[in-house]
């Protein structure tokens, strides 16, 4: 490839998204697509891509190193995990990310996972199970804990509290106790909210601190029925944790949208439980939702490197 018979920005979309977004880009941009009859390689791309349009590829260092004209790393998300951050701020590199634009698709997918496990739909649809043995519970009036009181956090409280009329618990250290009792929820510390929730959702990014932060010693504090459910992080649940408490009947099921390794293995010990139900990281991947992310992630592009 040339240097591009153009002054335009050139910009490097690995995977697809939204083609609002790529139309939006497209007038100010020259604008380089992953797959598709017109897809370049990424090899073609580094020498000269001043922003990268990052939905669910990663980049390394070693990547970010093949760039050395990029300015900015727009994430078509929350998380800046699969991003080498450290890399990118030694080397002027801007690393964006979309926090508002698929908050109530996740939060939505979080409800539906406490329904799906509580009610044992997994196992209904996939008819593995009696009727007579499909009974479910029903969330009005039970306790649901947050671990993490962030923005999708508090939407799943207001769900949660207007629809079910479900308690709300939640520890977060980083949110003032005055804050989140405004919202109608009661702040707690983590050991305590395990041992009172009927249900535990978790919303955190990962990072050293939260790797690990459901564990072997916290299912145990749990009550036997409760029920994990996981949309922010595979890594903040210890996997082989949570399926030996799944086995001894400390925790009553989870609700996974995130694994360790995604998509999450067929042989992996958390899958064909009846008690557990595993979607492949679909949370923010509602018709509004994708939208919503890929323009904002152009948005930030525009400010970045628009003439």
């Amino acid at each position: 490839m040339s240097e591009v018979a153009t002054a335009r920005p050139l910009i490097w979309i690995p995977r697809e998204v939204h083609p609002d977004a790529i139309g939006e880009l497209e007038t100010w941009a020259e604008v380089r697509r992953g797959w598709g009859e017109d897809a370049a390689t990424e090899a073609d791309i580094a020498p000269l891509a001043q922003g990268v349009l990052l939905r669910t590829a990663r980049m390394d260092a070693g990547q970010l190193s093949r760039m050395p004209r990029l300015r900015i790393v727009a994430r078509h998300g929350v998380g800046t995990d699969t991003v080498d951050t450290a890399f990118a701020r030694e080397h002027g590199i801007r690393v964006t990310t979309t926090p508002e634009a698929n908050v109530l698709s996740v939060a939505e997918h979080a409800i539906a996972l406490l329904m799906a496990v509580r009610r044992g739909i997994g196992a209904a649809a996939a008819g593995t199970a009696d009727r007579d043995a499909l009974v479910g519970a029903e969330l009005s009036g039970s306790t649901l804990g947050l671990i993490g009181y962030g923005r999708i956090a508090r939407r799943v409280a207001r769900i949660a509290q207007g629809g079910f009329g479900m308690r709300i618990l939640a520890f977060d250290p980083a949110v003032p106790d005055d804050v989140v009792r405004a919202d109608g929820s009661d702040p707690r510390a983590l050991d305590e909210l395990l041992a009172e929730s009927d249900a535990v959702s978790v919303h955190v990014p990962l990072v050293p601190a939260t790797r690990g932060l459901l564990g072997a010693a916290q299912f145990r504090r749990m009550r036997s029925h409760a029920v994990v459910v996981n949309t922010s992080r595979g890594g903040v649940v210890d996997e082989d944790a949570l399926a030996t408490a799944l086995d001894a009947g400390e925790v009553g099921g989870a609700g996974l949208d995130v694994s360790e390794v995604e998509p999450m293995p067929a042989d992996h010990p958390l899958r064909d439980r009846a008690n557990v139900v595993v979607t492949p990281h679909i949370g923010g991947q509602t018709r509004e939702a994708m939208r919503r992310v890929a323009m904002e992630a152009a948005a930030s592009l525009r400010a970045e490197l628009a003439p």
